[in-house]
């Protein structure tokens, strides 16, 4: 298994809108996710910042990697453009942050 985290950031005010949005998750997406290898994903939030922690584990990079060719994923990055900080105003996904590992306890 192979760990992975980034950082997102929601937009001002607009970090319970992103909650919402996931309560629920979208059926197909999840569906996505799963056959993509992912497993164990987890979102924190950070209230005061709005800043978001996202975990996950997955099983090879190569199956991970090929869920950004879905459509749910294309929909569902373009949906949370919404609320989350992008690259521009025209960006396809959220700016998205990933994070090293320099630590691991099991």
């Amino acid at each position: 298994m192979i760990r992975k985290a980034f950082l997102i950031q929601a937009k001002p005010g607009m970090a319970a809108e992103y909650q919402r949005r996931h309560n629920p998750i979208w059926t197909d997406l999840k569906k996505a996710l799963k056959a993509h290898g992912i497993s164990n994903y987890s979102i924190f939030l950070h209230e005061n910042t709005g800043a978001l922690f996202g975990y996950l584990e997955i099983e090879d990079e190569k199956t991970f990697q090929k869920i950004g060719e879905t459509d749910v994923c294309k929909r569902w990055w373009r949906y949370m453009t919404e609320v989350l900080v992008c690259e521009s105003d025209d960006s396809p996904k959220a700016k998205e942050d990933i994070l090293r590992e320099v630590f691991h306890l099991d």
